[in-house]
């Protein structure tokens, strides 16, 4: 008879899969927030088609690992994007080869200001994730630990208008006019719940960190 695999083993499965997920599309939306496309008819970045991602799984961790051990995950992810940002220095630094490869100057002027966007991403990430964290905690301590939908839900909003504020205000503000600025809140913000509807299945996939399903 084939042996079934342990809920241990599955659970650490998906924690190490959510971490990657999550570690990954931080990175990834500080880089894509280099470029300002339009989306919905206004302003906006590119990178807030991935990022509001990482709020639905946040939710996974917490859900799995708790409070604390989810909050460490952010601070790990903030860590790296700073690392990110010093490679992106050494590398604008070292001297360029421009007979073999004529675009150095066009990768320092993109890739140069990408720490005013990981300064504001860092903010933006810990603060709101941080928010996000306490009104989950809020939710299933103090209101019920029964409806998932809700509570995801529920500090996802909060924590999407906190994050997207922060972001916009400090990666722009005194480069583009704040005509631009709220174009691009107002975008953030309802993409970043568009993009929590559509991923808010996947916090069932996994079990509490106390193994009970709700």
């Amino acid at each position: 008879m084939k042996k079934k695999p342990s809920k241990k083993t599955v659970t650490m499965a998906q924690i190490i899969a959510a971490i990657a997920l999550y570690v990954s599309f931080q990175i990834f939306s500080d880089i894509l927030a280099l470029k300002i496309a339009i989306i919905l008819g206004m302003s906006t970045t590119v990178g807030v088609l991935l990022y509001p991602l990482t709020f639905t799984i946040r939710d996974v961790l917490h859900k799995t690992l708790g409070r604390k051990d989810t909050l460490r995950v952010v601070l790990w992810s903030g860590f790296l994007n700073v690392i990110m940002v010093a490679l992106f220095q050494l590398a604008i630094w070292l001297p360029a080869d421009t007979a073999h490869w004529a675009l150095q100057g066009e990768f320092a002027i993109i890739f140069g200001s990408v720490w005013r966007i990981v300064l504001a991403s860092l903010l933006a990430e810990v603060v709101g994730q941080v928010v996000d964290t306490q009104v989950y905690s809020f939710f299933v301590n103090k209101i019920t630990r029964k409806f998932q939908w809700a509570r995801v839900l529920s500090s996802n909003f909060v924590s999407a208008i906190v994050d997207s504020l922060i972001f916009v205000v400090v990666a722009f503000w005194g480069i583009l006019p704040w005509s631009v600025l709220w174009s691009m809140i107002t975008v953030q913000l309802t993409i970043k719940m568009i993009m929590t509807f559509i991923s808010l299945p996947g916090i069932y996939l996994v079990k509490d960190k106390d193994g009970v399903e709700m």
